[in-house]
């Protein structure tokens, strides 16, 4: 529970943040700065949501191995003998160090504190000694599983074990990824740019889901992009954004040749804190996931996913310019409003919707933060 009295009493003097987007005021300015808050996000939000882990490319091969992390929980991702992909707790049951590190390929995996071997199944195999141990049982010190699911080439997973299944939570989601990008199964990882921004990952969030700061602060995207056909999208864990026919295939973002992907751009939002983009041009897609650190710090990954796993010249183009302009354009944005947001001046902000939900309509930040407070509020 929240132990700060002031958070509980300053529902009475906020402004209304109501269901309807078009009629409310922002979550108040305390949700992106209060460590109370952020502390219970890790149980309320994280420990319970389906969380981007890596895609199948990078566990190709049997005993092939990545690591990752949901907050403090240590998780690692694996390709078993009998081809089952699998996660697992990074901890041993012994004493509880952790197994593995980064990515690779092991025989078996073994402990580096007392050798336990464990095989890719999360059996334990050899535990030393203990043989001469009495009653002791190998049966019971199995790694602990994680709930996995594959979606589109991408290993999702999560920490609770009662999750409903990611494809039913996110119905519609595959099919209009599909329709965007027909070879997304034939995608292989690329590559990884990875983003340390001073600010909370919902102001990372909020900035993705609209496009009213587009014109004044990405001035090479609407080059690229129909903002005229812009449209946001809000399902019931996930909004869409997409736009149609690119203005030119030589904007002053990246130039490219029209291929399978022969629309301007289509990106989405799933709950709760990664993003899925498509490109124009030859078949692409990078998933754009925003880790929290503090209640101040964020690391952000972006993975590129392209046939064959290569970035061509044009694909290289397209990444270099989300990772050197667009990228750095949003961080500043960002981490200015991490700044202002601590200002005694400023507590709520007001909705910008209109009744087109136009590509300047802020209706999909409304629908996102709706989420996290639904997500708290049993606990606030």
């Amino acid at each position: 529970m929240i132990k700060d009295n002031d958070l509980l009493k300053s529902w009475d003097t906020d402004e209304p943040f109501t269901n309807d987007p078009s009629n409310s005021y922002t979550l108040p300015a305390r949700f992106y700065i209060n460590h109370d808050l952020y502390e219970l996000e890790k149980n309320a939000v994280f420990y319970k949501s389906w969380h981007y882990a890596g895609h199948v490319s990078q566990v190709n091969e049997q005993r092939s191995f990545f690591t990752t992390t949901i907050h403090d929980q240590n998780i690692f991702v694996a390709k078993g003998q009998d081809d089952q992909i699998r996660a697992f707790y990074n901890v041993c049951a012994h004493r509880g160090h952790e197994l593995l590190e980064g990515a690779g390929k092991r025989n078996v995996i073994t402990c580096p504190y007392h050798a336990w071997a464990f095989d890719f199944s999360g059996n334990l195999i050899s535990a030393r000694n203990s043989e001469n141990v009495t009653n002791f049982n190998k049966c019971d010190f199995s790694l602990k599983e994680v709930s996995l699911e594959i979606f589109c080439g991408l290993i999702m997973i999560n920490l609770d074990e009662k999750a409903i299944p990611f494809k039913k939570q996110f119905q519609g989601l595959e099919d209009e990824i599909r329709y965007y990008l027909p070879s997304v199964d034939s995608l292989e990882f690329a590559q990884r740019d990875k983003f340390d921004v001073a600010c909370n990952w919902k102001i990372l969030i909020d900035n993705f889901l609209e496009c009213y700061h587009c014109a004044p602060a990405h001035k090479d995207f609407v080059d690229l992009v129909d903002m005229d056909s812009y449209r946001t999208i809000t399902h019931k864990r996930y909004s869409s954004q997409c736009a149609s026919a690119p203005r030119t295939t030589n904007s002053n973002a990246y130039s490219f040749n029209p291929g399978e992907v022969d629309f301007g751009y289509a990106g989405f939002f799933v709950w709760p804190n990664f993003t899925i983009w498509i490109y124009p041009g030859e078949p692409n897609l990078s998933v754009l996931q925003m880790n929290p650190e503090s209640e101040q710090r964020t690391i952000e990954f972006q993975d590129w996913f392209t046939l064959g796993g290569v970035l061509t010249p044009q694909l290289a183009e397209a990444a270099a310019y989300q990772k050197d302009v667009l990228q750095p354009e949003d961080i500043a944005i960002c981490e200015s409003v991490q700044r202002g947001l601590k200002s005694k001046a400023y507590n709520q902000g007001r909705f910008i919707v209109d009744d087109g939900k136009t590509e300047l309509s802020e209706h999909a930040v409304h629908h996102f933060q709706r989420m996290v407070f639904e997500a708290l509020k049993e606990k606030l």
